[in-house]
């Protein structure tokens, strides 16, 4: 019976977020073996200040394996949902290749994004990383999400949250997650 209610649940949630206009994701998660890791920091704990706004603000070097057959595209989702008027976007990346499977520390600083790849606008409406920058108080969290796509997205580069969301939706295979966290 329990087993019953759960699957309803999430079959209302899938369907109350397709109605919502979110990104459907079948197999949300880290399913069939898709994961994204940093060498940086363990999931769960804290980001180490070089990556952040109060040291040299570079990218995390990020990897990932499992990218399930069928992907012809990857995107890169950071963002703080902590941040105090809501979630901010840190880092987006879209049109990844799929074979590519990682993205070395400092894109856009000390290092390229994989050729045919684009970056869009995070909150501060800059096509680059930002790093974490929180209020002083309780410790956010950031969420690197990667996610294997059907399709390219076609979008051109310094798309919005608003445009990527919109771009990917039905087109999720599967969904990978890292956090880190990082405080004043």
């Amino acid at each position: 019976m329990r087993t019953l209610i759960l699957g309803t649940v999430a079959v209302l949630l899938a369907a109350s977020e397709a109605q919502a206009g979110a990104p459907s994701a079948v197999g949300k998660g880290q399913a069939m073996g898709f994961t994204i890791t940093t060498p940086a920091f363990k999931d769960g704990a804290t980001i180490p200040k070089k990556f952040t706004a109060d040291g040299a603000d570079v990218s995390p070097a990020l990897a990932w394996k499992g990218t399930p057959p069928g992907t012809q595209a990857l995107a890169l989702v950071v963002d703080d949902p902590d941040a105090p008027v809501g979630t901010w976007v840190h880092w987006l990346v879209y049109d990844l290749p799929p074979a590519t499977t990682g993205l070395a520390e400092g894109i856009g600083k000390n290092a390229k994004l994989p050729t045919g790849s684009k970056e869009g606008a995070n909150s501060w409406g800059n096509s680059a990383w930002g790093g974490p920058s929180p209020p002083k108080g309780k410790p956010h969290r950031y969420f690197f999400k990667l996610f294997a796509l059907s399709s390219p997205l076609g979008l051109a580069a310094g798309a919005s949250m608003e445009e990527l969301t919109k771009a990917m939706t039905g087109k999720i295979l599967v969904e990978a997650i890292v956090m880190g966290t990082y405080g004043r």
